[in-house]
């Protein structure tokens, strides 16, 4: 089993406290977000979690009990961009704060495991093309030797964040120069010495040095723990995602980053209210079981195949 922690909320930067409970406990509940009534019960003890997967802004609050994570493999993905706190209203400056933490945070467990996200990627009068190639140097130069791999998308419009992308009068860029901006990109991660990567864009952009990435890697997993994994396409995500199959134990509602682009969150609102439900010793996060609710043990087991011999590596 994968753990992703999580696509749904930044829990290395608000809730580390919370997850670091349930490693000491074993398990932990997550709601089904679909029917709020289910909650399935967990199982993540080493020997059925093959691996972790981090999703943050900032892992800060959660680097000095990492040693706590001892018996687990993990990697994070480490959103870093050229938005201000316009767009990225609660994240700490990059320059100043976030990229010494990625330094930091490379330092200690290892360049390969800490992926450099710069997504979304969208365009307005402000954050025009030449505005992100610029950012995009900058914080590739600072990260050269701090990363192997940075990952891109570009923007989508949902429901949850149309109106506040809509307020930025976004704007997207023709095929054409679509192009020749990620090239651009590519050229300078490769100057840097990283491989680049698209996250679920149906955009081919093989032609232009990037290719199709898997942010929950069947490859990149193997080379961490050494085993083969028995794991197929995660059904759960988008048709373009080549993410493998994990778990996700985060809560919709509840990332306090107050990123405009946000899908997870209906509103600063809703987010304050359920926030406000943080216990770190719940085994669910901003939550509580309930009249009504349902817990069931949902079946968790090593996906893991042989060890790898000298000759698979």
């Amino acid at each position: 089993m994968i753990l992703s922690v999580s696509r749904r909320t930044d829990i290395p930067n608000y809730y580390s406290a919370w997850f670091y409970n349930r490693i000491k406990e074993g398990f932990l509940y997550v709601r089904n977000p679909m029917n709020v009534h289910q909650i399935s019960e967990i199982k993540i003890t080493p020997d059925v979690v093959d691996c972790i997967v981090f999703w943050t802004k900032n892992p800060l609050p959660m680097m000095a009990r990492l040693d706590e994570l001892k018996a687990y493999s993990y990697y994070f993905q480490f959103t870093l961009t050229g938005y201000g706190n316009d767009v990225e209203v609660n994240v700490p400056d990059k320059k100043t704060t976030m990229i010494p933490v990625f330094r930091e945070l490379s330092n200690r467990i290892g360049r390969e495991r800490v992926i450099w996200r710069y997504d979304p990627i969208f365009f307005t009068d402000k954050y025009t093309a030449q505005y992100h190639l610029k950012a995009f140097r900058d914080i590739a130069e600072a990260l050269n030797g701090y990363t192997e791999k940075c990952v891109i998308s570009f923007g989508d419009i949902y429901a949850k964040n149309r109106k506040k992308m809509e307020s930025l009068s976004y704007s997207e860029l023709q095929d054409g120069e679509l192009r020749k901006f990620a090239k651009e990109l590519s050229g300078i991660a490769h100057d840097n010495r990283m491989e680049i990567g698209s996250c679920a864009e149906k955009i081919d952009l093989n032609d232009c040095g990037i290719v199709h990435n898997c942010c929950i890697d069947k490859t990149l997993i193997e080379k961490i723990t050494g085993c083969r994994l028995k794991a197929g396409k995660d059904k759960n995500q988008r048709v373009e995602c080549g993410c493998v199959e994990s778990i996700d134990v985060g809560t919709y509602g509840t990332c306090k980053n107050g990123c405009i682009y946000c899908y997870a969150n209906d509103s600063a609102k809703s987010v304050e209210a359920n926030a406000a439900k943080y216990d770190p010793s719940s085994p669910l996060l901003c939550s509580r079981v309930e009249t009504g609710d349902r817990v069931s043990l949902r079946k968790t087991v090593s996906l893991k195949e042989t060890q790898l011999s000298m000759f698979d590596i």
